[in-house]
């Protein structure tokens, strides 16, 4: 782990890295990049994204560009949501799988026009899910594939006032961009796709643009959102949020050893799409014979804090583990995501996590956590 006093020169850093320190954040390693963890404080900048609005710097993350007359029929094959669906504005959440339906890293397909494509990957599976791309591209005669990571600025705008936060600096109606859909447009002058997504658990948009741009943006944005309360957001809020909104998070809910399907990400697979795809019947076999394990929502019921890696038991039986755990600062609750033993997936079973060596009572409750509105 490293200090911004101690940043290790191998580490990559994002267009903002500069912004960070100005700002006094804490730095860490993240995925072979020198990310903030937080500025003024984890649970402040939670509670900013659930109640006003944070801006995020995820400008780590990869984009690929898709594009040709095979490029549908290629992410047809390559993951297990039907891209077909997509229209031109509009995106969706898959994976990318191994023919043992495995997960190589959860990923983000945009549809920009017609015959072209962006996929969205992790930051650390970008050399990773770029060569596996690649390798598959060469089977279709018509694919261009281009690696835009490093050109490309990522920041996210998350929180109930988003939208009137960003409106008054964009020359689209956000209004108009529904859930999971994009435009292309411009903010303060810098040509972005705003796309209406998150990793937060509300309402936000998720902006793309040169990176070049990287800091006049992200600056503008904090200065129009002061007013507003708009905080600067760092990774541990980031991961506090989806937690409790319970979304995955690569190499903790899916990893080498885990398939969609594990994960609650069913609706994500589509065995009925007509093309075939990468790990369709492997997760079919799955589907139909049973689920070894399955990914459940754990909530303490005493005093203690569930982190990745805890085992789950019922008595003396290890059913479990733990893939990710914290304290809820929303939901007020400790509360962990792990995978368990079918036999345990029921809200309500009881369970113990073992704590530091002390088995601590906790319960398996429905997800998510927290649902905007409710």
């Amino acid at each position: 782990m490293t200090t911004q006093d101690s940043a290790v020169p191998s580490l990559k850093r994002t267009p903002l890295y500069e912004q960070h320190r100005a700002l006094g954040a804490r730095l860490v390693e993240f995925g072979g990049w020198d990310m903030p963890v937080q500025y003024s404080g984890i649970i402040e900048e939670h509670q900013a994204v659930r109640t006003k609005a944070g801006l995020f710097d995820v400008s780590h993350m990869g984009e690929f560009k898709v594009e040709g007359s095979d490029a549908l029929a290629f992410l047809q094959y390559l993951v297990p949501n039907d891209v077909s669906r997509l229209a031109v504005g509009q995106a969706l959440y898959t994976q990318l799988c191994r023919p043992d339906g495995t997960t190589i890293d959860d990923l983000l397909i945009y549809h920009l026009a017609e015959e072209q494509y962006m996929i969205v990957v992790n930051a650390a599976n970008i050399d990773k899910d770029y060569a596996w791309i690649e390798s598959h591209a060469q089977k279709f005669a018509n694919v261009t594939l281009s690696n835009q990571s490093d050109t490309t600025a990522l920041i996210a705008l998350q929180g109930p006032l988003a939208t009137s936060i960003l409106q008054p600096l964009a020359d689209v109606k956000l209004d108009e961009i529904k859930y999971y859909h994009f435009a292309p447009g411009q903010v303060a002058g810098i040509r972005c796709l705003i796309s209406r997504t998150g990793y937060t658990g509300e309402d936000g948009f998720e902006l793309y643009y040169p990176s070049v741009d990287a800091a006049r943006l992200w600056q503008t944005l904090l200065e129009a959102g002061k007013p507003q309360g708009v905080l600067p957001a760092g990774l541990g809020a980031r991961d506090t949020l989806r937690l409790e909104a319970a979304y995955c998070l690569y190499g903790h809910e899916l990893d080498d050893e885990t398939n969609p399907l594990e994960a609650g990400l069913g609706w994500t697979v589509k065995l009925k799409k007509s093309a075939e795809f990468i790990g369709r019947s492997a997760l079919q076999q799955a589907k139909e014979q049973g689920l070894k394990k399955r990914l459940v929502g754990i909530e303490l019921l005493e005093r203690g804090v569930p982190r990745s890696g805890y085992a789950i038991y019922d008595g003396e039986q290890r059913i479990g583990v733990l893939t990710s755990g914290s304290h809820g600062p929303t939901v007020q609750k400790s509360i962990g995501l792990g995978f368990v033993d079918p036999a345990h997936v029921s809200a309500g079973t009881r369970v113990q996590i073992e704590i530091r060596g002390k088995r601590v009572a906790a319960q398996v409750v429905a997800l998510p956590f927290y649902k905007r509105g409710e």
